[in-house]
């Protein structure tokens, strides 16, 4: 079943995806910036990102804006050239962006991943999955209980998520990744 809800998300467009968020979009606009919700709206993506439907998971998704950085023009002292104004990009990702705001959110939890949903002219959407370190269904989990420990702590502020690493150029190591980012 995955695999068929895999294929319809590589291809919104074309799938019976554009129908939903058609519907969905709107609804998702007038929300909170960061809204927690029941359940992740790309089931096969969550799971493969560690997501388990059970205590001590949470799923929050969240809107930020598109684009470079709003910068205000000069009004004196510069040539155009030099003001700076258009094409100034962050060298964040919009996603590490949004993993960051949403661990300012809940500091009582940890950034475990996120991946995107939508986007229209404005805004980008992400859901985040997010683990509470301190629940006993989390830390009787041998799978998920490295989060517990206190070297992972903020660590989508500290880089360490999988948008982090890549943003970093942590994605590839050893010879020949020197200049690879």
């Amino acid at each position: 079943m995955y695999k068929y809800i895999r294929d319809a998300w590589k291809n919104p467009d074309k799938s019976y995806v554009r129908e939903l968020m058609w519907q969905r979009a709107p609804i998702w606009r007038r929300e909170k910036v960061i809204q927690r919700i029941d359940r992740p709206t790309r089931i096969d993506r969550a799971r493969s990102l560690g997501y388990k439907a059970k205590k001590g998971y949470v799923v929050v998704r969240t809107r930020i804006r598109r684009g470079g950085r709003r910068k205000s023009r000069f009004t004196a002292g510069r040539r155009p050239k030099r003001m700076g104004v258009n094409k100034i990009t962050p060298s964040k990702s919009i996603q590490r962006i949004a993993e960051e705001r949403v661990a300012k959110r809940y500091p009582n939890m940890e950034v475990l991943n996120s991946y995107w949903v939508w986007s229209d002219g404005k805004f980008k959407f992400f859901e985040i999955i997010l683990v509470d370190p301190q629940s006993p269904s989390i830390i009787n989990d041998s799978k998920i209980n490295w989060i517990c420990e206190k070297q992972h702590k903020s660590r989508a502020l500290r880089g360490l998520t999988s948008a982090g690493k890549k943003g970093r150029g942590r994605k590839t190591r050893g010879k020949g990744s020197e200049k690879r980012h």
